[in-house]
């Protein structure tokens, strides 16, 4: 037996189930339901039917969960919960789910952030965070350099995306290449067979008078569709793995460079990747090259951990438990715009002890 806190965690905010179990930085379940192919035929996620997988998943998936980790509910100390930012309704999916469970186990439950969580997963891996660290989120929703000094209290943003997410860029070249979707990891399998150098494509924001840690990937998305226009136009071939190769390479390429100079202009000598494209190959090739060169240590989770899941959120939930933060009230509300500054939700109701109450038989066994 261990003192480590054993928590249950639920993601909701896209379109992936997930839910994760932890006992400390252990990782002891990841089980994840995805609709990816339900929303394939639209060319991108529709809010309504990830909602509606959601439902459909969520008692499947944390069944699940429990029978891989080889743990009863009751044992649990905590259920996590990613209250945003994401979709609305996938988020209200979650967030009950969460409310309903912690409730008949009379446990506390933790509100907490998707991109907080996105950072908070890589412990699982390479152990505790040191403190300060610098973290690059890319996703299809996200495009963001965070500074944490604290991963449950003080999440500061550095930079951000302006217009486009560097993984949203990844799913709207793919449907121009008629690749189909999600674009990042088919862009990825193209680009190994070409040549990333063939085409010079823009690189947004990296102008001396550019803000430093911004990104802008939507000048980049619109080159690119552009001169694939030209080449078919003029009844040409378009040469898909390169373009696939020279694209990724600009989205990269700015991406790793801003990060590198975010560590240095703030004294910090991590660099945490976390996200969906965190998974691209390139980048983490590339992203070591550049750290080594800097004197950089960094940190960067295997794919299916960078991706989408419950377990960084069960991940950030253990956290919340090990340092005494306050637990979320039964107030606990999605909000599809949560800011990275709040890593947990605590809510106005702190108190569960009329919780035990109602649930010293346990409701859920």
């Amino acid at each position: 037996m261990t003192d480590e806190p054993l928590v249950l965690g639920i993601e909701t905010s896209c379109d992936e189930t997930g839910v994760g179990i932890v006992r400390g930085t252990t990782l002891l379940a990841d089980a994840v339901a995805s609709s990816v192919d339900e929303h394939a035929r639209f060319g991108g996620v529709v809010p309504e039917v990830a909602s509606r997988a959601h439902l459909e998943a969520m008692i499947p998936t944390i069944d699940r969960a429990l029978k891989d980790a080889g743990v009863r509910a009751r044992d649990l100390d905590g259920i996590a919960v990613t209250a945003g930012p994401g979709l609305a309704g996938a988020l209200l999916v979650g967030v009950s789910a969460a409310k309903a469970y912690a409730y008949a186990l009379g446990k506390p439950l933790y509100g907490v952030n998707h991109l907080a969580s996105h950072i908070c997963v890589d412990q699982l891996e390479h152990g505790p965070l040191p403190e300060p660290t610098m973290a690059l989120l890319v996703s299809g929703g996200h495009s963001s350099l965070l500074l944490s000094t604290d991963i449950t209290s003080d999440v500061r943003p550095m930079g951000a995306t302006i217009d486009d997410a560097a993984g949203e860029a990844f799913d709207k070249i793919a449907r121009v290449l008629d690749l189909g979707f999600p674009g990042g990891p088919v862009i990825d399998r193209y680009a190994k067979e070409g040549d990333p150098g063939a085409i010079n494509f823009p690189r947004g924001l990296t102008g001396p008078r550019d803000p430093a840690y911004d990104f802008s990937f939507s000048g980049l998305k619109t080159a690119v569709a552009r001169w694939i226009e030209a080449k078919r136009a003029a009844g040409q071939e378009v040469p898909v793995r390169d373009v696939a190769a020279s694209f990724q390479e600009a989205v990269v390429d700015v991406l790793t460079r801003k990060a590198v100079r975010a560590c240095r202009d703030a004294g910090v000598d991590h660099l945490m990747i976390g996200g969906g494209v965190a998974a691209n190959s390139r980048l983490r090739v590339l992203a070591q090259e550049r750290c080594e060169a800097a004197g950089i240590r960094l940190r960067v989770p295997r794919p299916k951990l960078c991706t989408d899941n419950g377990a960084m959120v069960a991940a950030l939930g253990a956290e919340m438990v090990s340092r005494g933060r306050a637990a979320s009230g039964w107030d606990l509300s999605a909000d599809s715009s949560l800011p990275v500054t709040d890593p947990h939700v605590p809510g106005h109701d702190h108190d569960h002890d009329h919780v035990h109450e109602v649930s010293k038989e346990n409701l859920y066994s």
